[in-house]
């Protein structure tokens, strides 16, 4: 699997930043910042819940981004897109704490959150489709909760991956890796969500969720099952 390995694989215990590294960069409009959720380390590598991390490894994979920094209790790359920079953040908090993350990234490069989007894994949403939202609760998902708990808000855009409820108890199967089937398709999925990530930001949120939302746009659900 290894469209699935992380960039991200580094000593946790090492906070240093590399000299020379500036992260203070004014964030002008066209900066987007892009935020995907999961576990640290290789017990959870390759688990359903880091669908938001692999969407990310799949963004820093086409934009040749560079190897990324423990910042902000995650790791961070920055990344050109063009003439854009992209911001790519993998929080390393555990989901349960995500929000610490995302707080200091926000915090420190000063976006406003129509510049952010979170990517997270669904168990409620079935394996292959994709939800966008501009806005909204956190669903039961803990990552979200976090996020909203520490923002203290509920206005920021989430790309929703769905990873389907499966037969067994929520934990274990979000923490389950995916079936045969399902990896058989997951490059696919991985590049549509990607696909949507650089509509949102070229388009913005309204006719990205017009696209990502479409039924007609959902094509992996029918190949798994």
């Amino acid at each position: 699997m290894q469209y699935l390995k992380s960039l991200f694989n580094r000593d946790q215990t090492d906070q240093t930043d590399l000299p020379g590294e500036s992260f203070d960069m004014p964030t002008d409009p066209g900066t987007r910042l892009v935020i995907g959720l999961g576990n640290p380390g290789s017990r959870y590598a390759n688990t359903r819940h880091n669908a938001g991390f692999f969407v990310v490894d799949e963004l820093a994979r086409r934009y040749n981004a560079p190897e990324s920094r423990k910042r902000f209790k995650g790791e961070v790359s920055e990344a050109r897109r063009g003439s854009s920079r992209v911001i790519l953040v993998q929080p390393q908090t555990y989901m349960n704490d995500s929000g610490i993350t995302v707080r200091e990234v926000v915090q420190w490069y000063k976006p406003d959150l129509s510049q952010v989007l979170i990517v997270v894994d669904d168990l409620d949403i079935p394996f292959g489709e994709l939800r966008l939202r501009q806005r909204g609760s956190a669903g039961g998902h803990n990552g979200l909760k976090s996020i909203i708990g520490t923002m203290g808000t509920q206005d920021f855009a989430r790309l929703r991956v769905g990873i389907g409820r499966g037969r067994s108890a929520t934990v274990s199967h979000v923490l389950s890796r995916f079936a045969p089937d399902e990896e058989a398709v997951l490059p696919e999925l991985l590049a549509k969500a990607a696909d949507v990530v650089e509509l949102w930001m070229d388009r913005g949120v309204i006719e990205a969720m017009n696209v990502a939302n479409d039924p007609a746009n959902q094509p992996f659900a029918a190949k798994v099952g």
